[in-house]
């Protein structure tokens, strides 16, 4: 008998060979030997054992699949497999040459593998690792940037959570409860009691981790948000781990509803009524004083016009409406007693808009009813005219969008204001708003997360902590 011969040349250099020693001492004896059972091999020459390929040829694929699975090939295939062991009968190769379903693709046609392999390897290839980025790749839930958009004003609270790169697609929740302001302007802790609930149950709904950015709309921000933001900025970090936050006027959140980060104008219509503008370097406002100082063209400024009408037709006096006159004793009772009704109520702005649909109701058969909503489209086109951008400004040019319920009046109030605004802007280009406030606030908060805030920073309109989430306009002018 020869005495045995080392390892084969052929064998993977720092691998040990296909066959060990005593399989080769088997190979080069004279006495009856058993068959010896193939052993797949990879590219690189090594076996498909883990423990026996180098370093360079791992399959992280195959070493992930748990003990007990790779185990699972044959009856007694927990203990060790033997190179030893009878081979079963060669299966016959296709006779067209090609490689049967199943087959590694290093393997050639014929090839058998140990039975103790599972399917799950089988399919696998033990591939070198440059061929592992060909596998498809899926992005982890935790990649994804999550962001709130909160819209506080007088008919309550609403929050909206959506991923940034789809603000379009969110989840609401809201709160009948307005945030109460006192004086010392809007309720700070008030606020964080019903934001931060609301906030965490829109977070467990959609599964999602730590919020990226968060930017608050509130009516009043400008002139009573002081203590907001004095006090949110760390209680939001706190309880939230928010780290980029924007406070802002809703007059704000409602320019970047309609109109994003494009320069222009906005007019927001409602009860009240103000306009802003920018061309992405300031903000320029028109308006909004309150139904007592101005707020021309309002839902109340056109409620309590149709209101003055009826009590001149009621009088006798000219400029009367005997239409409107109708309808005011229908809505809101004898012409007498109304300043019973009006003047201690704490909420005569809403009491004097909600006759607004009824001026727009007459419109269409009444002159003075016409005329009234004919003055309010001049007033809104005035202030929006006072805020948009010169043409020499923006050369690009710039949209004009109204957003808002006062809207609803339809085409009494739509028709006149289209003329209007065509007159006093015929360089700005009259848009349909892309959304409302609330879609405005996801907005920005969408861009505070990604560093790319286009519409301008301000001390009380569209507060930034820090100054995060800010776009360098000179870098991206200058390079």
């Amino acid at each position: 008998m020869r005495p045995a011969t080392g390892r084969s040349a052929s064998a993977h250099p720092g691998s040990t060979s296909s066959l060990n020693g005593r399989a080769a001492t088997a190979r080069h004896s004279t006495g009856p030997q058993r068959a010896l059972r193939p052993v797949a091999k990879c590219p690189c020459g090594a076996g498909v054992d883990a423990r026996r390929r180098p370093p360079s040829c791992a399959d992280p694929a195959r070493d992930r699949v748990p003990a007990a699975i790779r185990r699972r090939g044959r009856p007694g295939a927990d203990r060790r497999h033997s190179t030893t062991d009878p081979a079963p009968p060669r299966p016959a190769p296709p006779r067209d040459g090609s490689t049967p379903v199943g087959t590694p693709r290093h393997a050639r046609p014929g090839d058998r593998l140990p039975p103790s392999l599972p399917v799950l390897y089988v399919l696998e290839s033990c591939e070198r690792a440059g061929a592992a980025s060909q596998r498809p790749s899926f992005q982890p839930a935790a990649a994804v940037s999550w962001v709130l958009g909160v819209d506080s004003g007088g008919s309550g609270l609403r929050a909206a959570l959506a991923e940034a790169a789809r603000p379009e697609q969110a989840r609401t929740a809201s709160s009948g409860e307005p945030v109460r302001t006192g004086d010392a302007g809007i309720d700070a802790g008030h606020m964080r009691e019903q934001l931060v609930p609301m906030a965490r149950g829109l977070l467990d709904r959609a599964g999602a981790g730590r919020l990226s950015a968060v930017v608050i709309g509130a009516a009043g921000m400008a002139t009573l948000g002081g203590r907001l933001r004095a006090e949110l900025p760390a209680v939001l970090d706190s309880e939230l781990g928010v780290r980029r936050l924007g406070l802002a006027a809703d007059a704000v959140t409602a320019y970047a509803g309609a109109l994003g980060g494009r320069p222009g104008a906005v007019v927001a219509a409602g009860t009240g009524m103000i306009a802003l503008g920018t061309d992405l370097t300031s903000w320029r406002r028109a308006d909004g004083w309150g139904h007592l100082l101005g707020d021309c063209g309002s839902g109340a400024w056109i409620g309590r016009a149709g209101l003055e009408a009826a009590l001149r037709a009621h009088d006798g006096r000219r400029g009367g409406s005997a239409a409107l006159l109708e309808r005011m004793e229908s809505t809101l009772g004898p012409a007498a007693e109304l300043p019973g009704v009006l003047y201690p109520r704490t909420d005569r702005p809403a009491v004097l808009a909600s006759f607004a649909p009824e001026v727009g109701r007459c419109a269409g058969h009444d002159p003075v009813a016409a005329g009234i909503l004919e003055r309010a489209a001049g007033h809104i086109a005035e202030a929006a005219a006072a805020v948009c951008p010169p043409a020499d400004e923006v050369p690009e040019g710039c949209e004009v969008a109204l957003t808002g319920g006062l809207l609803k009046l339809g085409e009494p109030l739509l028709g006149p204001l289209r003329t209007e605004l065509a007159g006093q802007l015929p360089h700005a280009r009259q848009v349909a708003a892309d959304g409302d406030p609330l879609f405005g606030a996801l907005r920005l908060a969408a861009s505070l997360a990604a560093g790319e805030l286009r519409l301008p920073a301000h001390p009380t309109m569209l507060y930034v902590p820090g100054g995060t989430g800010l776009r360098d306009d000179h870098a991206d002018r200058t390079g």
